[in-house]
């Protein structure tokens, strides 16, 4: 269900709201039986980025939250007149210095929406993790880091193609029917 629309986000100066989530347990980084532990370290790391103007979003797969793996990422996808909108992780006060502008809300003040300008959220981006995270474990329950990024894919096919962008449920069925030709998928090709 990967999209092949690659299109940077932001064109025109558009709001493109970035942030990471974690989600399940990344047994590459801690074994099976292995205490886990607190915090986000040993949880599969995802970054999206959504487009406040087109209302699509896009996901990848990382492996940790460093500038060098994140910067990448978000230059290839986003044109230069975006304007970003993060949390107030550090990693994204540098990249944002190269895009036309960059503002952010402090969620540890409790801040999510900026009290003087109500557009300064990630409300956006929030609600796609809340849809992508109740469809993860309410859903795809056992899932390897393997196949993440093919989730992740999904998720973001059904946030692109949704009602509130005007595809309805026959369009959505096509628009996945058109994703599958010339694709084949076989038993062996699964294995990990």
């Amino acid at each position: 269900m990967r999209e092949g629309n690659l299109a940077p986000f932001g064109a025109g100066g558009g709001v493109v709201e970035i942030d990471e989530t974690f989600i399940g347990h990344d047994k590459n980084i801690k074994p099976k039986g292995e205490k886990r532990g607190r915090g986000f370290h040993h949880k599969n790391k995802i970054l999206s980025l959504v487009d406040r103007t087109t209302g699509q979003a896009r996901s990848f797969v990382v492996d940790d939250l460093k500038r060098e793996t994140l910067e990448p990422i978000i230059r290839a996808n986003l044109a230069r007149e975006a304007k970003l909108m993060t949390d107030e992780a550090s990693v994204y006060k540098i990249i944002g210095r190269d895009f036309a502008g960059h503002d952010m809300v402090r969620h540890l003040a409790r801040e999510y929406v900026s009290k003087l300008d109500r557009s300064l959220h990630t409300n956006t981006i929030e609600g796609f993790f809340g849809v992508f995270k109740r469809g993860m474990k309410g859903v795809y329950q056992h899932r390897a880091h393997n196949h993440l990024h093919r989730y992740a894919a999904e998720f973001d096919f059904r946030y692109n193609n949704r009602k509130a962008l005007g595809v309805e449920d026959h369009q959505r069925a096509e628009n996945i029917l058109k994703g599958v030709v010339g694709k084949r998928l076989t038993y062996e090709t699964t294995t990990v």
